[in-house]
């Protein structure tokens, strides 16, 4: 299954996402990452599934659904997908849908993956440093991308794109969080002249155990430094679409895998679909595990575990 969703996304409402990539495929490994570790560390693009299958599930999925937008995130770095500048025409022609690409920006700086994005309505890159060192620490990203072609890529993508482009930025405490960073941050900001800076915080379960939001008056230091920024630390509202699964089991089991349900809202699919003890069983045979972050109960697909570093059964 390439598409999934929508899914309520606190930046695109009602988000029909795709992923046109193999799980956990990405040319970064963030600290902070909810899908957990990368285990293919790539900055090569590859046509990794036959781009007209992709095509006819998100027509399928997406003609007869009241959405926001078509939103091409993957489960890693969706232009590391050499077919997304199609994939993005294609959906435009066939569905008249917004469409919007979620991006670590690594890439921008070759010309291919620049073009590729040329006809999406909304591009979200990530900034999470002002420099060399704080862009290994906190998105450790492949040996072959450094910080200066990161910003270049994103400077020169400004420069050549007519749609939105809404900046996002994680902060970690202890890492890029203190004034100075914040600072550096804020000078690459306004070199690149976004349309919107959305400050954001870990809310699900990092890859790394240790990762933590900083405290609410770092928050606001950010939102003075980054000039106009909007903080998005919240948790997402709203229902999931269901109607593609077939039982509650397979629903919780896809949608966790890509966006990491609380207790809440797995008990809310499993009510959906009229049935009861499906999340205690699978909580039994191991399906899933239940974790604790950020004073909130999630369930992540057992498998999940396996690319996290110390979280708690």
């Amino acid at each position: 299954m390439y598409v999934y969703g929508p899914v309520p996304s606190r930046r695109l409402g009602a988000s029909l996402g795709v992923s046109p990539i193999p799980p956990k495929t990405c040319s970064y490994s963030c600290v902070y990452c909810q899908l957990g570790k990368t285990t293919d560390l790539t900055a090569a693009r590859h046509s990794f599934y036959p781009k007209e299958d992709i095509l006819a599930e998100i027509i399928n999925r997406g003609k007869d659904t009241t959405l926001d937008y078509v939103t091409f995130v993957g489960d890693g770095e969706p232009t590391l997908c050499k077919d997304l500048g199609w994939l993005i025409e294609e959906t435009k022609k066939n569905l008249q849908a917004r469409t919007a690409v979620i991006t670590n920006g690594s890439l921008l700086f070759r010309e291919d993956v620049r073009s590729d994005l040329q006809h999406a309505d909304v591009v979200m890159p990530t900034l999470d440093a002002g420099n060399e060192k704080t862009f290994r620490a906190v998105n450790r990203p492949h040996r072959s991308v450094t910080f200066e072609a990161m910003l270049q890529g994103l400077i020169d993508f400004r420069h050549e794109y007519s749609g939105q482009i809404w900046l996002e930025v994680m902060l970690v405490k202890g890492v890029n969080d203190s004034e100075d960073e914040l600072l550096g941050i804020g000078k690459a900001v306004d070199i690149i002249a976004p349309d919107r800076v959305y400050i954001v915080t870990p809310i699900r379960p990092p890859a790394e155990s240790w990762v933590v939001p900083p405290e609410p008056e770092t928050i606001l230091m950010a939102q003075e430094l980054l000039g106009k920024s909007i903080p998005v630390v919240e948790r997402e509202s709203g229902q999931f679409d269901l109607k593609e699964y077939g039982n509650a089991r397979q629903a919780i089991l896809e949608i966790g895998s890509r966006h990491p349900l609380r207790q809440d809202q797995a008990a809310e699919i499993e009510n959906a679909f009229g049935v009861s003890g499906i999340v205690d069983q699978m909580l039994r045979d191991g399906e899933l595990i239940r974790t604790a972050y950020g004073g909130t109960i999630y369930l992540l697909p057992g498998h999940f575990i396996r690319g996290r570093s110390n979280q708690k059964k």
